[in-house]
Parts: C-alpha cells; sequence; structure tokens
C-alpha cells in the first residue's frame, strides 16, 4: 500500500520504509481528545484534503468511528490513506488482542489497517500480547505491527522473544526532551524500527518560549512549524494533533523550508525532559 505524497499544493516529502508494510508518510494527523462523531470526521476530511494521507487514531481515544467514516467518504483511494489505531492497556492478552483488534476494524469500518500499535508496555502481559500482534500481521489484516511509549528496557526484552520485530515506536518527542531521548531514537534506528514522534507541539505548553519565537522569526514560520520541521529533521515521523482547520493546514507547510545546523543546535539545547503523557521510563 503506497500512500501518495499529497495534494498539488502542498510539497509533502516522500513516504518513509518500514520493515514490514509501509511505506509511511513523514507526517500525520494525530487525533488525540478529538471527540468522535462529526468532529473528527471533519478534522480528518480537512487534513486529507490539505494532502496528509496519514491519520493516527487508538482505541482509547474514542474516536475510530469518525475516522473510519471520514475515510470511507474521501474521494481517493483506500490505499493512499494510512492508518494507524492502537490496543488499549486493558486488552493485552493473546485472545483479548485479537478481540480488540477485531472491535477497532469494526469501528474504523475498514478491512485492515496499516499500523497497529500496542499503546503502552503493559507489564506482564507483553509477550503473550505480542504473539497475537503477529498474528495479525501473518493474516495480513496488520500490514505493519509495532508498539508505542517503549523505552529501551521494554524494546530488549520485546526483541528477545518475538519472531517479527516492531517496525515502528511511537513516542512523545520535542525539542524540550530530545536529546533525553536521543539514546532511545539511536537504539530504534539501529534496530530498523522507525520512530513516531507524538506531541511535537508539546500540547501547546512551550510555543511561546522565547528560543522558539526567534528561530520562528528567522526562518518566517510559526512556532509549530519549526517544532513539526525540528522532528522531521531528527528522522522521526511527526504526528502534530488539531481539529482546527486553518492549524491543521499550517501544520502541514513545513516541507519547503530547512532548519540551520545552529538553529537545529539551539533547539537541542530547550532539552529539560518534558514529558506532556505518562512517562513509561519507570515501567518494568
Amino acid at each position: 500500500m503506497v500512500p501518495s505524497s499529497g495534494s498539488d499544493s502542498v510539497p509533502f516529502a516522500e513516504p518513509v520504509p518500514l520493515a514490514h508494510g509501509g511505506p509511511i508518510p513523514p507526517l500525520g494527523l494525530g487525533v488525540f481528545r478529538i471527540p468522535d462523531g462529526e468532529p473528527v470526521r471533519q478534522a480528518v476530511s480537512w487534513a486529507l484534503e490539505a494532502g496528509y494521507r496519514h491519520v493516527d487514531t487508538a482505541a482509547i481515544y474514542g474516536n475510530e468511528q469518525g475516522v473510519g467514516t471520514a475515510i470511507r467518504e474521501w474521494d481517493g483511494a483506500r490505499d493512499e490513506v494510512f492508518v494507524t489505531t492502537k490496543l488499549w492497556n486493558e486488552d493485552h492478552g493473546h485472545d483479548e488482542t485479537l478481540r480488540a483488534f477485531d472491535d477497532s476494524l469494526g469501528r474504523l469500518g475498514l478491512d485492515e489497517v496499516d499500523l497497529y500499535l500496542v499503546h503502552w508496555p503493559v507489564e506482564g502481559r507483553r509477550r503473550e500480547t505480542w504473539r497475537a500482534m503477529e498474528r495479525l500481521h501473518e493474516e495480513g489484516r496488520a500490514r505493519a505491527i509495532g508498539v508505542s511509549n517503549f523505552m529501551r528496557h521494554h524494546l530488549e526484552a520485546l526483541l528477545a522473544h518475538c519472531h517479527t520485530a516492531p517496525a515502528v515506536n511511537q513516542v512523545e518527542l520535542h525539542p524540550f526532551n530530545f536529546r533525553t531521548r536521543q539514546p532511545l531514537v539511536e537504539f530504534c534506528r539501529e534496530r530498523n524500527i522507525v520512530v513516531e514522534a507524538y506531541s511535537p507541539l508539546t500540547k501547546a505548553r512551550r510555543l511561546q518560549d522565547p528560543s522558539l519565537l526567534r528561530v520562528a522569526h528567522e526562518v518566517d514560520r510559526t512556532p509549530a512549524q519549526v517544532l513539526i520541521r525540528f522532528v522531521l529533521e531528527k528522522g522521526t515521523v511527526a504526528l502534530p494533533k488539531s481539529g482546527d482547520r486553518d492549524r491543521i493546514q499550517e501544520n502541514a507547510q513545513v516541507f519547503d523550508f530547512r532548519l540551520s545546523g545552529d538553529q537545529m543546535r539551539r533547539l537541542d539545547a530547550l532539552d529539560e525532559g518534558l514529558t506532556t503523557a505518562w512517562d513509561p521510563t519507570a515501567v518494568p
């Protein structure tokens, strides 16, 4: 399944190869906390109109149905849109994972997803959960499988016994924590695991940072565009979330400029180990 590069008006970059499944578009729409029904259906429709070909949802978001509706209503072909959803904590275990996946497909109204992720590293049940993930991949219903919020020790434990390694690890990344998590990014890269950056906009908590504002002024872009460009230049897939039409379009305009080495270094220096979501570092 090869997504298109986007609309004529938006210069989207080429998709990123995955170890299996894929390739994956480097920019996706995150839909965390966008209500189901018309709000998320409209957000996804606006994103597709703006050139996005990648949508990231999850069972716990409660909006898979609206996401699926927007994709089915879109004028383009289904195989041009890369769709990700995720397994929630309460559904870990072999049979439970298979049931949860069927439920997600039913809500999405799709025959398959392009990527199915283990949302969090739940202690004690990861091995049997991953066996079910591998089965879904073997059956072709999940074209690629991966994980989210897995730190190095979680990945090492998984890689020690899996038959199919995760193609993706999705973690929170932005200038305010990238140096802290650089070893994790490098570990994934060495093992051909594509890293996705969620919350690259820090949930708007650092959009007014003076150093970020200076860089944005220098490149004549918004702080949000600079943050997205930062994680893209770090070689990760960016997943900014928005339900606003103008911001969705703004967030797409990140492939026609670059940040200089000096600007990247100044942004790197902003690292404070910030996490805006639950930090899984201490989870066994």
